[in-house]
């Protein structure tokens, strides 16, 4: 796939990395930013494209984003202004051969859309007993390790992956949740699930399992990433252990900073998350901790189908589709909680990308020409026929957003747009 030299002009420049918020031109030569600002020598006839009226901001880093149809999936992507994402262990089969791996890479950059960044299988299969081969991983393609949404029950065996990780440099992702405090529940453990009576997750299945991979990384001194945070409890605890000097990163998912267990109404499926939405105050702690840089953003996409969905409330697949929800309700959530554009487009672009360890996320020259133009005035609404994921579970069909992608690029081609 070839590249062509282009100028993006007349749009608001954004770049949270390096402090960059102003009318600026951005040029792109052989898949990367070529300059800011003024034209380099020898742009002459380079394509133009016209972003008046648009925000130009480093393409979208996504922490988590599930790929069961992978280039229907990456087109909702690229839509949704995601130039890279994570993409969890727990596939079928799991991510724990280096073959498999490889195939994903070698079928995502076939696609010519996203970038797909593979977290590689913790453990074998994913059963929590013996470990993966994290070298072997990590030549495929794997940028971190993790057991996506299965438990590690032996806190025996997740030591032993984290000094192994820690002596080799690799970083651990956890999913923090208790399997034997969370039991069979499907909601909250507040008033919701109480009226309805939902069987509940307390919020101590977050903070006993935060606890136990904070001591455990405190001992072995691995890179740690907490994946989804949901309670304010949760939040403190890293708090604290960011100050004390940790190496501990985490994330949030979109949905969580604008929903609460009240959103679950009537029994609606839609609302059923993993883990599940919390308490008002949860919600606001959640939001704090992202406004303050505690806490990236991501997506959580988890398309599921209709006959996913369409059960009872504690039968139903959880999840929602948000690949292409990420960018429009974080402008929505900065908007609510008065957190400046570029500060809200920090959580989404260089902040992910530098707990990901990789290139991305910035516009400055010589990076890569991953970019997203987006028309922040435009309003639509969510629509089945609107999202381009297979999946169309969303508890937000139906509403209003603001904010629409108008243009992406990946590697200096366009791949979404004009």
């Amino acid at each position: 796939m070839t590249t062509q030299k282009i100028s993006i002009k007349n749009g608001r420049l954004i770049d949270p990395k390096h402090g960059v918020d102003a009318r600026l031109d951005l040029h792109l030569a052989a898949g990367r930013v070529a300059a800011v600002g003024a034209a380099p020598d020898g742009f002459a006839g380079a394509r133009v494209i016209d972003a008046a009226g648009c925000v130009v901001c480093p393409g979208l880093v996504d922490l988590a984003a599930r790929l069961p149809g992978l280039e229907g999936e990456l087109a909702a992507a690229v839509a949704g202004g995601v130039t890279a994402l994570a993409c969890p262990p727990d596939t079928r089969p799991p991510l724990d051969e280096p073959g498999l791996v490889e195939r994903l890479v070698g079928r995502a950059g076939d696609a010519g859309l996203a970038r797909v960044l593979p977290l590689g299988a913790l453990t074998a299969r994913l059963r929590g007993e013996a470990l993966a081969e994290f070298d072997r991983l990590t030549r495929a393609g794997c940028v971190a390790f993790s057991q996506g949404n299965t438990a590690l029950v032996d806190t025996q065996v997740l030591l032993r992956a984290m000094q192994y990780a820690a002596t080799f440099g690799h970083a651990v992702w956890l999913r923090p949740q208790d399997k034997h405090l969370a039991g069979e529940g499907v909601a909250h453990d507040g008033e919701v699930a109480a009226r309805l009576g939902l069987p509940a997750i307390p919020a101590a299945a977050e903070t006993v399992a935060i606890a136990t991979a904070l001591e455990l990384a405190r001992t072995t001194g691995v890179r740690l990433h907490l994946m989804r945070l949901s309670t304010a409890g949760g939040v403190a605890l890293v708090r604290r252990a960011r100050a004390d000097g940790l190496a501990v990163s985490c994330d949030v998912g979109v949905h969580h900073l604008h929903l609460t267990e009240m959103d679950i109404g009537f029994f609606d499926s839609a609302a059923r998350f993993d883990p599940p939405l919390r308490a008002q105050r949860d919600r606001e702690a959640l939001s704090a901790a992202a406004a303050d840089g505690l806490l990236a953003i991501c997506s959580d996409h988890t398309p599921v189908d209709a006959d996913g969905k369409q059960l009872p409330f504690g039968e139903a697949e959880t999840g929602a589709s948000g690949l292409e929800l990420l960018l429009p309700l974080t402008l929505k959530w900065a908007e609510a909680a008065g957190v400046p554009l570029a500060t809200a487009l920090a959580r989404i672009t260089c902040d992910p990308a530098a707990i990901l360890g990789v290139a991305g996320g910035e516009l400055a020259v010589g990076a890569p020409a991953d970019v997203c133009v987006f028309d922040p005035s435009a309003v639509w609404q969510v629509t089945a026929d609107a999202l381009r994921s297979d999946g169309k579970n969303t508890p937000f069909l139906g509403c209003g957003m603001q904010g629409r992608v108008r243009t992406t690029l990946v590697g200096g081609r366009v791949v979404f747009g004009d």
